[in-house]
């Protein structure tokens, strides 16, 4: 009876012998995340103080700090170039910005090889805070008190978006390297 069903005698790991990587999801998730956080702004929320949180620097700092390899260097261009036809900012500040945060990032994990949680939560918190009082600088915000207070439950949200962003981007990121079989 088992040589006529060879399955039938197959481990629990023989199962995943001879797959092989989707290029399309390896690839495209990533960048497809990004991309869609740079469309929030478009969400019908009203709200008389911005709320919503920078979702496309948030997502392109959680795969760079969650899968280093993911995205290059040079990503932070187009992105940000992408992000500026959505978000309303002058078209330049988020490639100057989104690219700086990638720099930030990789000269952060040049300095400190080792990584945790909670250095890439300090991370990301300080690159926000510095990415949305550029954003207020750069869209012509004024300097005093009451107007860069409007900022705070925008940073708050933020922060407290990060680590579940980082969970659905490991969830996203399993979902990515998901393996197909390999058709001969």
């Amino acid at each position: 009876m088992e040589r006529l069903n060879p399955q039938a005698r197959r481990d629990a790991f023989g199962s995943k012998i001879n797959r092989d990587h989707l290029p399309l999801l390896v690839y495209g998730v990533p960048w497809l995340t990004i991309l869609l956080g740079s469309l929030t702004p478009w969400l019908p929320i009203i709200s008389p103080a911005p709320v919503m949180p920078p979702m496309a620097l948030l997502m392109m700092l959680g795969w760079r700090l969650l899968r280093p390899g993911v995205l290059p260097l040079w990503a932070g261009l187009p992105i940000g170039l992408f992000d500026d036809l959505f978000s309303g900012q002058p078209l330049g500040s988020g490639i100057l910005l989104f690219s700086l945060a990638l720099i930030a990032v990789d000269l952060i994990e040049i300095r400190f090889p080792w990584r945790s949680f909670w250095l890439d939560w300090l991370t990301a918190t300080a690159i926000v805070a510095i990415y949305l009082f550029a954003c207020a600088v750069i869209s012509g915000l004024a300097f005093n008190p009451v107007q860069l207070r409007v900022i705070l439950p925008q940073l708050l949200l933020s922060i407290v978006l990060i680590p579940i962003l980082a969970r659905v981007i490991s969830l996203l990121d399993r979902f990515r390297l998901m393996r197909i079989r390999r058709l001969r």
